[in-house]
């Protein structure tokens, strides 16, 4: 009899155990194994924390202005309104060649300052002649002639168009402007914000680096539209801000596209202006992202960055910037947008924008390639 109770008790003993087990599993003090893998996850090679996240970005939409001719340091306006991205982006191997575009740039800043009509744009044009027409492509010069703000004395204007697949009547525009302004006029030196040398690294030269590098790949892309590479002249010849005119060569090719249209059409136009800052964040421009037929553009481009995890175009609205954009789509009414990082400079390294601190160094192959990828990716992709 007490042997039976013996092993009641226990039987009783061991079904409690249970009991006390299975509830033991969801005390709060209990961890999962997939958290703490997560918390013990060695860090990412993402780009700082600063830059705010693609996957959810939460944006308000502000009233300040600023324009190219300001200083990008000067606000930070708050954005747009709430944009979330929700599809998982797509990391792979970049195919754009970073040091190749880098080197390019160096090629380019080699040359010295290349304001217009000056010695060093006429060597940049050649350079840019043979380089194009080696890969295949047919180019144009849409030539004009202005008066120097200063003397009066004529100086020779010269846009270049690179033609890809001339056959394809549908077409996109990629563009910047391959000018550097005449004097670094925001150096913190003010002897040399007058006589200075501006190499126009990152302002002027990154853009073109771009359009270089991605010459490599267009005789192969694929899909409906041809391309074209449009470089814009005489940008900024400006000497004093309050006088002299801006974008001067892409207003000329805005108002010849319509009094002498082309047998084909342009569906979508981008401006490439800025983009090869060692820190780069590539806010959305608010015209571009305003207007109504540049706005899908906006979003297809991010779209892609955000796809290929180029966490850089980051889909908030920051700046609005007076840009060639600007003359593109409001005269010859081509939809076309601004990719400008307009938080140039970044750091402790001081002033770079407009400055002689503008040479290479302050650019990486890193940002050009990034850049690069997003547009050859968005340039086969687009429908």
């Amino acid at each position: 009899m007490i042997r039976r109770r013996l092993l009641i008790k226990c039987a009783v003993i061991a079904a409690i155990c249970v009991l006390a087990a299975g509830c033991l599993r969801w005390l709060p003090w209990t961890s999962s194994p997939s958290l703490s893998a997560r918390a013990a996850a060695p860090p990412t090679t993402e780009p700082a924390a600063s830059n705010p996240p693609v996957q959810s970005a939460e944006i308000a939409d502000g009233n300040s202005e600023t324009t190219a001719t300001d200083d990008p340091a000067a606000s930070k306006p708050p954005g747009s309104p709430k944009v979330l991205l929700t599809a998982s982006p797509r990391r792979g191997n970049n195919p754009i060649d970073g040091a190749r575009s880098y080197e390019y740039l160096k090629q380019l800043c080699a040359l010295g300052p290349r304001a217009s009509g000056s010695r060093g744009m006429a060597a940049q044009q050649k350079l840019l002649a043979d380089h194009f027409e080696k890969l295949g492509a047919k180019i144009h010069w849409q030539k004009f002639t202005i008066r120097d703000p200063r003397s009066g004395q004529p100086v020779e204007i010269a846009n270049l168009l690179v033609e890809w697949h001339p056959e394809r009547k549908d077409r996109i525009l990629l563009m910047t402007h391959y000018d550097t302004r005449p004097f670094p006029d925001r150096d913190p030196n003010p002897r040399k914000a007058v006589s200075g040398t501006f190499i126009g690294a990152n302002d002027g030269g990154s853009g073109t680096a771009v359009l270089m590098e991605l010459a490599h790949y267009m005789p192969d892309l694929k899909g409906p539209y041809g391309v074209d590479f449009l470089f814009l002249d005489a940008e900024e010849l400006v000497y004093e801000e309050k006088r002299d005119r801006y974008f001067i060569g892409s207003e000329y090719f805005a108002r010849d596209y319509v009094a002498n249209p082309p047998a084909y059409r342009y569906k979508w136009g981008v401006l490439l202006d800025m983009v090869g800052d060692r820190q780069l964040q590539l806010y959305q421009e608010k015209n571009s992202a305003w207007w109504d037929d540049t706005r899908p553009l906006v979003e297809e481009i991010w779209g892609t960055a955000h796809r290929l995890g180029v966490r850089e175009f980051i889909p908030q609205r920051r700046y609005e910037v007076s840009d060639d954009h600007q003359m593109l789509h409001n005269i010859a009414r081509i939809p076309t947008c601004d990719i400008i990082d307009f938080d140039y400079p970044v750091g402790p390294g001081g002033r770079f924008w407009h400055t002689e601190a503008d040479t290479p160094d302050k650019c990486s192959a890193d940002s050009l390639a990034k850049v690069g990828w997003v547009m050859l990716e968005w340039l086969q992709t687009t429908r």
